[in-house]
């Protein structure tokens, strides 16, 4: 249902512009590359990707990848997009020539040193084997962790002084332990501890437990005592010192060797008193934020990334080198640390004594996106992009985008802040290579705008697939040729965000040099594109621009929620609830559960709710849609049946001149200016529930209440070339011929087949409405004497009906038109008053009230011989 919302919207969107005389250039692309298709390509191969050489699952992936699309494109034809669904007008991230242009953007950002390869933990899905973007996470709330409170012995002899001189004061002699008590919810990380943060400005206590008199001195957050009581038990504090009297202290772990510099104590302004123990675990190997302070702190200038854990989430040979016993690094190899290794973990740390506390924790845990399995943050080599000198002018052009709704802006503004870096390399083959080559003895990487130079061309020639298959020798550039060093190409591909948030060089290249102010005036998609396509558009486009000229890619930016049940849950396959579009189209199996509602039905769904937010459907939604269809529908059905029977589907037929139109002829003309002006302003701002909201509001009250009741003796009874039917006719011929364009966008169904019906007929026919374009209504319909005078002759009839409904009741008539009526105006009639337009509109007053005679006369004059009831007006008419 995403998908349907988003599409329709996004042609109601064209579809107005087009009927407003512009050119449209919409163009549909798929995102082909990325892990959903390269993980069906492998199930319909029967094997892992290690396993399969690359240009084969490449093959595959390819074929996967346009069977989807085709099935995909058919379904949105369904919809009634309209669009040009031949391959020349739709786009593929696998084409060759998009895949090219991909190509030359990531040159500009090579050039401008935006690129590099750094060792750094990413966010790593063991069960896809790759890294992943933050756009590419689904945030779990319930995710259940395992967090433990561990021990870290301090190394004797090498506390910082302040520590030092207060354990000596406290020790009383005794060659009592200290240590150091942290807190993780990943206890499968301690093998790749590297520090201790501690924040210079809170307290920290030294205590000894009462029931472990023999576990010597430890260290907590002064401010977390009360906190820990149950996991620490009875305790005498022994003294409190600052975080800063802590800090260079040295300690040791099970995961440290004698052999290896010994971790530190270190300060961490982020360090915070309200969870944990106030002593921080720092696994830079393991965690962005370790990583970034102690880069910061120049604690990792000299020493290697400590991380155990391989491509499959699984602990390497390398923890049984990390262990201070190597048996219990055998215990650890091979397990998964998300599962059994984990739990290992927890054993260990039992049996050997460092175990303080142990508990259960739900929490908010990051999933990959398509596995729907937890992730892990795990150093490797990738490939990044620097976000930190572009945002800077990325949220400047930013200013210039106009956002719908308006709060989304703060959204995405603070997405493109926050964000420092971006992983664009992924470890799989469906996509396209990041072309650098590897010194094979150093693993030095070769990447530069002069690389790109010598490497485009060859993908240009002989197809991206060629990078996979094609030589190394091919590729190396002759400035490196025959240096005696041997290369190998790189295996990783760009991340399927990039693909995608390139996608503004197809527009690029299609309009040319032509001078815009933005390359889209419109992107459209769910929220959840703030992170990614909004912002990788943005970030591709700006960081690619000459610095001094970046431009967002787009002038609007519009975001949609998602669609929820009826109930306003998630869609999910094991609730059961999820509804197809197809099926709201052409029904179920069962047609009286789901019956075929049509497209544009389903359109009419998408344009009614407020997009903006989380929407809901189902079958009580549906069915009011249906019934705002059918009102819709029959409203045009009764005008072209009556234009039709008027013959004023044929060119020939005159319409009556403005003169010849009673008031509430141009009354209805003024509501249809209104209505107009209203739909076109709300089209252009996007507001689409106002725009049938309106609809729906003037079929309803002006036409069908008001309008075709008070004419239908007129439309059955009165000759063709009757005043009266010729002017009614000319009315429904303008409500129509304005209403249909108005309709267009949202039913464009319905509003084609009432333009067959209303052209096939004339000497010049057209083949759509969207030739025809949007009918402009003249702004002098909009009289604002008509609105007065009809204003005042509608109050009466409002207490007109109340009095024939009372003449009814006490059985006095059956039919309105079997009565008549009396209207007694004062004697003195005031200028602009109610009865000043009563006495003007007299010949008005039969028709407008449905009854077969109206009197009326001042009290000066005798009454009728009956009147069945009396009613009072504003000012004294009766």
């Amino acid at each position: 249902m995403g998908h349907a919302l988003n599409k329709i919207l996004k042609d109601i969107i064209n579809r107005f512009q087009l009927l407003r005389g512009k050119r449209v250039d919409y163009v549909p692309g798929w995102d082909c590359h990325g892990l959903p298709i390269e993980h069906k390509a492998l199930k319909e191969l029967g094997a892992g990707h290690e396993t399969i050489p690359p240009v084969a699952v490449r093959k595959i992936a390819r074929q996967v990848a346009e069977r989807d699309m085709k099935v995909q494109m058919e379904e949105f034809k369904q919809f009634g997009i309209m669009a040009d669904w031949s391959h020349e007008g739709t786009y593929r991230t696998m084409d060759h020539d998009y895949e090219i242009r991909q190509l030359r953007v990531f040159q500009e950002l090579v050039k401008k040193g935006l690129i590099s390869r750094r060792h750094r933990p990413v966010h790593w899905s063991p069960s896809s084997k790759s890294a992943l973007a933050e756009a590419e996470l689904q945030y779990v709330d319930d995710h259940k962790s395992f967090p433990v409170y561990v021990k870290f012995q301090v190394s004797q002899g090498q506390m910082a002084p302040g520590l030092a001189d207060m354990v000596e004061n406290v020790r009383n002699g005794k060659e009592d332990p200290v240590h150091l008590v942290i807190w993780t919810t990943t206890p499968w990380t301690l093998p790749a501890n590297m520090a201790i943060g501690v924040n210079a400005k809170l307290d920290y206590a030294l205590l000894r437990r009462t029931e472990h008199p023999d576990e010597g001195i430890l260290i907590v957050g002064k401010d977390r005592l009360e906190a820990l009581n149950k996991v620490l038990g009875d305790y005498e504090v022994l003294g409190i010192l600052p975080g800063s009297a802590l800090s260079g202290t040295a300690y040791s772990h099970l995961f440290h060797r004698s052999s290896s510099p010994a971790p530190l104590v270190t300060e961490w302004s982020d360090v915070e008193a309200g969870t944990g123990t106030g002593l921080v675990h720092m696994a830079p190997g393991h965690g962005k934020e370790d990583y970034a302070a102690l880069t910061a702190a120049g604690l990792l200038d000299k020493l290697d990334i400590v991380c155990p854990v391989d491509d499959n989430g699984r602990y390497t040979d390398d923890i049984v080198d990390l262990s201070k016993d190597p048996v219990i690094g055998e215990r650890l190899r091979g397990k998964e640390v998300l599962s059994d290794g984990g739990k290992e973990m927890v054993g260990i740390l039992k049996e050997s004594g460092v175990l303080v506390g142990q508990g259960t924790l739900k929490h908010k845990y990051p999933y990959d996106w398509k596995t729907k399995k937890p992730i892990i943050l795990r150093a490797t080599s990738q490939w990044f992009a620097n976000v930190d000198d572009i945002k800077g002018a990325a949220l400047k052009s930013l200013e210039d985008v106009k956002f719908h709704p308006e709060i989304s802006r703060s959204r995405m503004e603070s997405f493109v802040r926050e964000r420092s870096e971006w992983c664009i390399s992924r470890q799989r083959a469906w996509g396209v290579p990041i072309p650098a080559l590897y010194d094979a003895e150093t693993d030095e990487a070769i990447l530069s705008a002069e690389s790109l130079d010598h490497i485009i061309p060859i993908l240009t020639e002989k197809g991206v697939d060629y990078w996979f298959e094609g030589p190394v020798e091919d590729f190396i550039p002759p400035t490196l040729q025959n240096n005696g060093r041997k290369y190998v190409k790189g295996t990783d591909t760009v991340d399927v965000w990039f693909d995608s948030g390139t996608s503004w060089s197809l527009i690029k290249e299609r309009l040319g040099e032509r001078d815009r102010d933005s390359l889209c005036d419109v992107y459209l998609e769910g929220s959840d594109q703030h992170r990614g396509w909004f912002q990788s558009s943005l970030l591709t486009a700006t960081g690619a621009a000459e610095v001094g000229k970046e431009v967002a890619p787009y002038r609007d930016l519009i975001t949609h929620g998602f669609v929820l049940d009826d109930k306003g849950k998630k869609m999910s396959k094991s609730d059961g609830n999820i509804i197809s579009p197809l099926t709201i189209i052409n029904g179920g199996q069962n047609k009286k559960k789901d019956p075929a509602y049509g497209a544009d039905l389903l359109r009419l769904w998408a344009a009614s709710v407020e997009y903006g937010r989380d929407v809901s459907i189902g079958p009580k939604v549906l069915a009011q849609s249906a019934e705002t269809l059918r009102k819709l529908r029959n409203t045009v059905r009764f005008m072209l049946a009556n234009l039709k029977d008027g013959d004023a589907v044929r060119g020939d037929f005159r319409r009556a001149t403005k003169e010849e139109l009673s008031l509430i002829d141009q009354y209805v003309l003024l509501h249809l200016q209104q209505l107009e002006h209203t739909c076109r302003e709300a089209y252009s701002d996007y507001n689409f529930p106002r725009v049938i909201a309106s609809l729906n509001r003037f079929a309803t009250n002006t036409l069908s209440s008001l309008y075709f009741d008070v004419t239908k003796d007129t439309l059955y009874a009165d000759p063709i070339d009757h005043p009266a039917r010729r002017a009614t006719i000319t009315v429904l011929y303008e409500v129509l011929h304005t209403l249909v364009p108005i309709l267009a966008p949202i039913l464009p169904h319905l509003a084609e087949e009432v333009h067959q019906t209303l052209h096939q007929q004339t000497s010049k026919p057209s083949a759509s409405i969207f030739e025809l374009g949007w009918r402009n209504v003249p702004s002098d319909w909009n009289n604002s004497a008509v609105s007065r005078s009809m204003d005042s002759l509608l109050q009466v009839r409002s207490e007109v009906m109340i009095a024939l409904e009372q003449a009814r009741n006490e059985k006095h008539i059956g039919g309105s038109l079997e009565a008549a009526l009396e209207i007694i105006l004062p004697e003195v009639i005031e200028k602009d008053s109610t009865s000043e337009t009563i006495l003007a509109e007299k010949s008005l007053l039969k028709t407008l009230f449905v009854v077969s005679d109206v009197r009326v006369r001042q009290d000066t004059e005798p009454a009728s011989q009956r009147l069945f009831c009396e009613r009072k007006f504003n000012d004294g008419e009766s």
